[in-house]
């Protein structure tokens, strides 16, 4: 079988590929709330195949995810399969009602496979890995492929007649896992020439003179683990995303030739991580991969009890509802408990699932049914405890399940239409990282923009350098556009003189998309639409203060973080000086009328009152500042369209103290409580409660 390999040796057919696999016209939509867990009947200790089933009905368990972390049971010694243990999970879930999601099995190799074939075991710049961690492969290897493809043909010959199944899920969390050995590397020097007609061509792209990095054939191409080029490391980490990409449409077109026209192909994306999902997932090119898909679906983790916000949910969800245009979206794994830290309190459960409905999904699935009673994650705990017995957020899960069931025709299939983007780029982060700031990456720069959004409660979707819709958004932020080509700033420049409004913060436009500086003043091409321009810039090592008219309101929180651009505006209105004894000349944040619309340009690091200040501006002048906007954090709302063409108005309160909210909308009914609900009423929400308002 040698079909599998064509698409990592990357030419002009990895590129076809990406374009020939591609998901049907149809798109698949559950005709109810799904609510789920993930279980795995072989890692029980004892048999209690009936007991589960029984306690996930009286919860309102309604779909199970199986078989993904299961190779070495499912194939015991190559060739030799067992099904046993996928079957009766199925027959049982079948009988009970409930769903089953079928996840391929390839990212935990068994210890036959690697005995066999030792090079299936990735190299990364730390060396060869070794047996016993998950994702520990190289998703290029030939060998790895021609197993992987065996095994996946094999389950799902077997399964997909099967009624209970409903949809497939390909690998899990897939990423390259910083494979980057000989034959990786040589695909790479493939991709390179495809991609530059001549070394001249790329040494001058890449600026690879200096130090001597200059390559004079292409048979001297060295490995990249070592390189000091940002150019050429970032251009590897995009390659190493496509390696992704092309790796989850190959086995999206396997599961392809089975799957029946109501089910559907779907991936467990994550996101960056920070102890809890946080940011942009550098090692992704989500947009790219989601195409192979029939809807997109996201492991979310977040913290809970006192730290909970509901901002990773938020993010998580709006980021994986982009993915697809807008379309709904299912949350493959969240926690229940999980970290001992992050038991919740009373009330969060509910918060967290009904969080990420007010979003856009309609699926909220639990990473695990149960507590694992050995192996690395012992002390994360599932929706059981160990015991398997009730606790609090089981009991708190069937109320959850209870509503999902009642409330299914009312909040399943929410649209939503946001008039604010934010602009994430994998190749500016990448760029960024190489060069970050006072130990800044992009994620933490990026995260308290969208924060601040959130707490002012405005929507917002997420675009990036592939999207065409920019004109939809009345809005556009931009976090640390670090690389970027020259066509993507000019679309921005006419997006804001077609009437657009965009907020940069610094950083941005600095360098084109191969990472090399502009030999221009910055901030470059859109210096233009900005109005301004500087030569130097400064890492201030003691706090410097900002001043200016939108600063108002006193001047402690009106400071400067890190990092300082010395601003000379052009045509631009400064927002706020740099309050410093030799800098105050010069201009920290600057805002340009350019056509018929506004940029606004951040040149330091702010504190996040002072950024909340500086979008807030921005919100207002774009006419995007609304009733939603009367009330922030903790208590946030959202809003959609459901199936029936009615609106529906979410409100949490995330926090310990009960909050009230004048209802500002039309008319309407409180669909928890059955309670009629008029504009103007006072409405109470008791600590971690939630309210939601169908207009009538």
């Amino acid at each position: 079988m040698k079909r599998y390999s064509f698409v990592f040796f990357i030419g002009l057919q990895v590129i076809l590929s990406i374009v020939l696999i591609q998901p049907s016209a149809a798109q698949f939509q559950p005709n109810q709330l799904l609510y789920g867990v993930a279980y795995y009947d072989e890692y029980m200790p004892y048999e209690r195949l009936d007991k589960d089933v029984q306690m996930m009905k009286e919860a309102g368990i309604n779909v199970v995810r199986i078989a993904e972390s299961t190779w070495s049971t499912l194939e015991t010694q190559e060739g030799v399969f067992d099904f046993s243990h996928i079957d009766r999970v199925l027959n049982a879930m079948h009988k009970a009602g409930i769903k089953v999601m079928i996840g391929t099995p390839t990212y935990a190799v068994p210890t036959w496979l690697v005995k066999k074939y030792p090079d299936i075991l990735a190299i990364t710049p730390r060396g060869q890995n070794q047996y016993g961690a998950r994702q520990n492969m190289d998703i290029t290897n030939p060998h790895f492929l021609e197993h992987a493809e065996k095994v996946i043909r094999k389950l799902l010959e077997h399964v997909k007649d099967h009624p209970a199944v409903i949809g497939y899920q390909i690998d899990n969390e897939t990423k390259s896992y910083e494979t980057s050995g000989p034959n990786v590397q040589k695909q790479f020097v493939q991709y390179m020439k495809a991609k530059f007609p001549s070394l001249d061509s790329l040494n001058k792209a890449f600026g690879l003179d200096y130090w001597s990095n200059r390559i004079n054939s292409w048979d001297d191409f060295p490995s990249v683990n070592g390189s000091i080029n940002a150019s050429l490391s970032s251009e590897f980490a995009k390659f190493q995303r496509s390696l992704v990409t092309n790796y989850l449409a190959w086995q999206a077109k396997i599961v392809r030739e089975y799957k029946k026209p109501h089910q559907f192909i779907t991936q467990n994306f994550d996101l960056g991580w920070r102890g809890h999902s946080y940011g942009i997932q550098p090692d992704v090119d989500h947009f790219a991969a989601a195409k192979a898909l029939d809807i997109a679906g996201i492991d979310i983790y977040h913290p809970s009890q006192n730290q909970l916000t509901g901002a990773e949910i938020s993010l998580g969800g709006d980021l994986t509802r982009s993915m697809k245009g807008g379309q709904n979206y299912l949350v493959i794994e969240t926690e229940a408990q999980g970290f001992p830290q992050w038991v919740p309190f009373p009330g969060q459960l509910r918060l967290q699932a009904f969080s990420h409905l007010a979003s856009g999904a309609d699926m909220v699935s639990y990473w695990h049914w149960h507590s694992i009673h050995n192996a690395i994650e012992t002390y994360w705990k599932g929706l059981l405890s160990h015991d398997f017995e009730p606790n609090p957020t089981y009991d708190e899960a069937k109320t959850i399940g209870a509503d999902f069931q009642k409330l299914s025709a009312h909040l399943i299939h929410l649209q939503k239409r946001n008039n604010v983007a934010l602009l994430f780029s994998n190749e500016a982060l990448t760029a960024f990282n190489s060069f970050p700031i006072s130990g800044e990456n992009y994620n933490t720069l990026f995260r308290p923009m969208y924060d601040v959004l959130y707490r002012m409660n405005v929507g917002v979707d997420l675009i990036d350098p592939s999207s065409t819709n920019l004109e939809q958004y009345k809005l556009i932020v931009v976090p640390a556009l670090y690389a970027a080509p020259d066509s993507l700033l000019k679309r921005l420049n006419q997006y804001i003189k077609n009437g657009g409004h965009v907020v940069y913060t610094f950083k941005s436009g600095f360098s084109n998309e191969h990472v090399k500086v502009r030999s221009v003043r910055q901030p470059g091409i859109i210096s233009e639409a900005c109005g301004i321009y500087y030569s130097q810039f400064t890492d201030p090592q003691n706090d410097v203060e900002l001043k200016g008219d939108l600063f108002n309101g006193g001047t402690e929180q009106n400071k400067v973080r890190k990092w300082m651009e010395l601003i000379t505006p052009t045509t631009a209105k400064v927002l706020a000086y740099y309050d410093h004894p030799v800098w105050k000349k010069y201009a920290a944040i600057t805002q340009n009328n350019y056509g018929k619309g506004v940029a606004t340009y951040i040149g330091c690091m702010t504190t996040d009152a002072v950024l909340e200040k500086i979008l807030a501006d921005a919100v207002k002048k774009a006419g995007l500042w609304g009733v939603d906007q009367q009330i922030s954090f903790p208590l946030i709302t959202k809003s959609g369209i459901n199936q029936r063409g009615k609106a529906i108005h979410y409100y949490f309160n995330y926090s310990a103290v009960p909050h009230s909210v004048q209802y500002p909308y039309r008319d309407g009914k409180e669909l928890l409580s059955n309670e009629t609900m008029v504009k103007g009423k006072e409405m109470q929400l008791e600590p971690w409660g939630i309210k939601i308002i169908e207009e009538q």
